[in-house]
């Protein structure tokens, strides 16, 4: 193989693994998702994809205590709860931290959807 050769192959390789590694940098470092899930007593009864979904409220019973979660500006928060404490409220906004929104009382998640990563750290913790 002449010198030519050879540059131009370590010119295509290492184009190649430049390419491979900002694609792969983009994957990881994008986000997760616009999709939420609101589960109530273990049951999944709302998947949303809150990017698209327009401003209103959800009712949840569960056993005669209702919770309101309000979407407004493509996030999603409690905004009333029936439970002793209203840390579900007080937790504000779900984030994309993957810290969700829970009412333990009421047994209410919600909390964004992120193709099984969650279930690996519960899975090794």
């Amino acid at each position: 193989m002449d010198n030519k050769k050879q540059k131009l192959a370590i010119i295509i390789i290492a184009a190649v693994f430049v390419i491979s590694a900002a694609v792969s940098a983009y994957m990881l470092l994008s986000d997760k998702g616009e999709t939420v899930e609101i589960i109530s007593g273990g049951k999944v009864l709302y998947t949303i994809d809150i990017s698209r979904e327009p401003d209103r409220e959800i009712v949840v019973e569960y056993k005669g205590k209702k919770n309101v979660i309000a979407i407004k500006d493509h996030e999603i928060y409690m905004k009333e709860a029936e439970c002793p404490d209203h840390t579900c409220i007080k937790t504000g906004k779900l984030s994309k931290s993957g810290v969700p929104i829970v009412c333990l009382p009421n047994k209410l998640i919600i909390k964004y959807t992120d193709n099984g990563s969650e279930g690996d750290i519960d899975a090794t913790a």
